[in-house]
């Protein structure tokens, strides 16, 4: 069995939990990483039975002290990172960029974008060097387009695009790579708030409603297959480069 580990975020739920689980059955150690919940301690023995040296890490990627608390936590476990698949993200706020405040705009600029580059410069030493380290950044059809009342996800998301393509030409001489993939239309919790919000802050409401009852919605488990190869596989000249899912 490999004594590889890769490090999934947002990974106690939705297709982070759905990867996670995926890289532990193909013999990966995994490192889970989620803010506190009866589902990221549900993950760990689920992990462990397939790859024992598995563990779930407590983190909230909006709070800059739990960033650096995981970072040591991670550390217990390993020195070395096969691969990060920055998955967690926040859809809030959903509101018209002239209505919605500055703090909750900040958060998720926070959460989506900042706390991404905060976790990865502090696991800086576990990547790359003799062995290869694979970056994956989840990212959305909402950083080529701009989505009424999405403004901050939106520019969080196209911002995890470009921040993905600077890793990549940064760590080309460190052997570190990373790519970015849109996972498409997945059944995740995110979905299932998008529909809940009222249709006064968001225009495209029904649509979102209808992708959902239409069954167009593709499951968690079948996304997190489409992408086992991209995040642990991927090539050093696929580095820097953006994947549709639907593509593949």
């Amino acid at each position: 069995m490999t004594q590889s580990f890769y490090l999934v975020t947002g990974a106690s739920k939705g297709l982070g939990r759905a990867l996670a689980l995926l890289l532990a059955e193909q013999g990966h150690n995994v490192l889970a990483l989620a803010r506190s919940s009866s589902e990221l301690e549900s993950i760990e023995p689920l992990l462990v039975h397939h790859a024992p040296k598995s563990a779930s890490v407590a983190c909230d990627l909006s709070q800059p002290a739990s960033i650096a608390a995981a970072v040591e936590a991670i550390a217990q476990h390993t020195h070395q990172l096969a691969g990060i698949v920055h998955n967690a993200g926040a859809i809030a706020p959903v509101k018209p960029m002239g209505d919605v405040d500055d703090a909750s705009w900040a958060l998720s600029i926070q959460v989506n974008l900042i706390g991404v580059q905060d976790l990865t410069q502090r696991l800086r030493s576990m990547l790359g060097g003799e062995k290869r380290s694979r970056v994956t950044v989840i990212s959305s059809g909402a950083s080529l387009r701009p989505i009424h009342s999405w403004s901050a996800y939106c520019v969080s998301k196209a911002g995890l695009d470009m921040w993905s393509r600077c890793l990549a030409e940064e760590g080309k001489n460190d052997n570190i790579s990373s790519i970015s993939v849109a996972p498409g239309v997945v059944d995740t919790g995110m979905q299932k708030e998008i529909r809940s919000v009222p249709s006064q802050d968001f225009p495209s409401l029904q649509t979102f409603i209808d992708l959902h009852e239409e069954g167009h919605l593709v499951a968690s488990e079948t996304v997190a297959g489409q992408l086992l190869d991209l995040v642990t596989a991927h090539t050093m000249e696929q580095s820097g480069h953006r994947f549709d899912v639907r593509d593949l």
